[in-house]
């Protein structure tokens, strides 16, 4: 028995042997290259390339917003400005250019010999002028038109300047300001006469008025309206 014992008890020496094997074995293992997980790697790249194709997309998106944006702004400024530059620039020079044909109240264009046969001598009726505003038609004494029409706004507070054919004067009722027949001041607080227009007929026989941009033949000087 003790024979068959010591024959299957392992030896110091074999142990050793042992020991030394698994440590080389283990060490071997621990140095050994790691195989590098290919679905995992792919898996990476196929997000990476998704995340950059979703950046061109969002900067194409967001080029897009920004070019509506800038033109919805240009449109919107290009709409206040422009009227408020025309009104500083001055009319068309007087004459033919830059006419309108005068309207009556119904909007109608009106025709010279027409009216002037309704009308009588040195009358002076409304009609729809320059820009719409309210323009004086003046039959002279020998029932001819005259040259030139007188824009009714009082050039005090814009009032519309009725003519009184008993004062032969055009008397503002809001502040009391009144003006010759050719439109000139007589009594305040008006500071400026009436505007003048041209006032012609056309091939047709249309009354026309166009601005003037000539010197005010009442004052001597440039109309203040140019």
């Amino acid at each position: 028995d003790l024979r068959t014992r010591a024959s299957q008890t392992p030896s110091p020496t074999m142990k050793l042997l042992s020991v030394c094997a698994a440590a080389i074995l283990g060490s071997a293992a621990a140095f050994a290259p790691a195989t590098p997980p290919a679905t995992r790697t792919n898996g990476v790249s196929l997000q990476m390339a998704e995340a950059a194709d979703e950046f061109y997309i969002d900067m194409d998106r967001r080029n897009l917003m920004n070019l509506i944006l800038v033109g919805s702004a240009a449109v919107t400024v290009g709409g206040l400005a422009v009227p408020y530059i025309a009104f500083f620039v001055p009319p068309g020079a007087g004459g033919g250019s830059g006419g309108v044909s005068a309207k009556d109240a119904l909007g109608n264009d009106i025709f010279a010999a027409p009216y002037i046969e309704a009308k009588g001598a040195k009358d002076r009726s409304l009609a729809q002028g320059l820009k719409g505003d309210a323009t004086y038609l003046i039959i002279k004494e020998d029932k001819t038109l005259e040259s030139y029409g007188l824009n009714a706004v009082c050039t005090h507070l814009g009032c519309v300047v009725p003519w009184s054919a008993a004062n032969n004067k055009f008397m503002c009722p809001c502040h009391g300001s009144q003006y010759a027949p050719d439109g000139h001041v007589v009594r305040g607080p008006a500071p400026l006469p009436l505007a003048l227009a041209h006032c012609d007929t056309d091939e047709s026989g249309k009354i026309i008025f166009s601005p003037w941009t000539e010197d005010d033949f009442r004052t001597g000087g440039k109309g203040w309206w140019n």
